[in-house]
């Protein structure tokens, strides 16, 4: 008898102790472009201390992150680095609300001054002499650009055959060049800016009627499970503090 009192004593300060203890967080899951990581990671801070919640990011390739997104059936927003995923993703009912907060545009990026004085043609792209290195078009949105400015071009399967590498994303385009393993690369402007980068590559622009300025679009996305908190970070970023953040990182308005 004893011994069950003092069972009885413990449950009780357990249920206590349960009753007391504070609700988990809730969790907001977003998918982004591993080019946009560094705005929305810093606009996620933000949001994580305002609205006390914990604001997760996916990373990656924009075609790795939808079918992601098309197989796990979970999360809340996504930020691809191309609208056309973002049409693909609508043609899949995952989308319900979009929200325009940047723009980006490809360029040409070599080795930071230029030591093989290579030009601003893209035709440089197919020559021998140079190791190129561009995006797989199936994994990510600057592969996918790629392959669109190319091809308009009319000179893709040129460059395909010339290129030494196929990469994943705009991180292992910059790597190949501060390793200076690659002569020449297609890459998106903004990670050019970034201070880490600025010391090792240099841009070389692509013809604007060839590479326009490319809108990043916001998605809120059918599967959320937090849709206000959603629209809590949506309206943060399209405001101007958070377009703010998006300018700094090289994500602004392109006029």
């Amino acid at each position: 008898m004893k011994s069950f009192r003092i069972l009885s004593f413990f449950l009780i300060i357990i249920l206590g102790l349960s009753a007391c203890a504070p609700a988990p967080r809730k969790e907001l899951l977003i998918y982004c472009g591993i080019t946009m990581i560094r705005p929305m990671r810093e606009i996620g801070d933000i949001i994580e201390k305002e609205e006390d919640i914990k604001v997760i990011i996916i990373k990656g390739g924009s075609g790795n992150l939808l079918r992601s997104i098309e197989i796990n059936n979970v999360g809340d927003l996504y930020l691809p680095g191309s609208s056309s995923y973002i049409e693909s993703a609508t043609e899949k009912n995952l989308i319900i609300e979009t929200n325009l907060v940047g723009y980006n545009r490809a360029t040409l990026m070599v080795q930071k001054g230029n030591p093989l004085n290579i030009g601003n043609d893209l035709e440089n792209l197919a020559d021998p002499a140079y190791y190129v290195v561009i995006g797989n078009p199936d994994s990510g949105s600057i592969g996918k650009e790629t392959r669109r400015i190319l091809q308009e071009k009319g000179i893709y399967d040129l460059v395909l055959q010339n290129t030494r590498e196929l990469t994943t994303d705009s991180k292992d385009l910059v790597s190949v060049l501060v390793e200076k393993r690659a002569d020449l690369v297609i890459n998106w402007f903004a990670v050019s800016i970034w201070d880490e980068n600025t010391m090792y590559i240099e841009t070389l622009p692509i013809n604007i009627e060839l590479a326009p300025p490319k809108e990043l679009i916001l998605a809120s996305l059918s599967t959320s499970r937090e849709p206000e908190l959603a629209k809590i970070f949506i309206d943060y970023a399209v405001s101007a503090e958070g377009q703010a953040i998006f300018q700094k990182y090289g994500f602004g308005s392109m006029e």
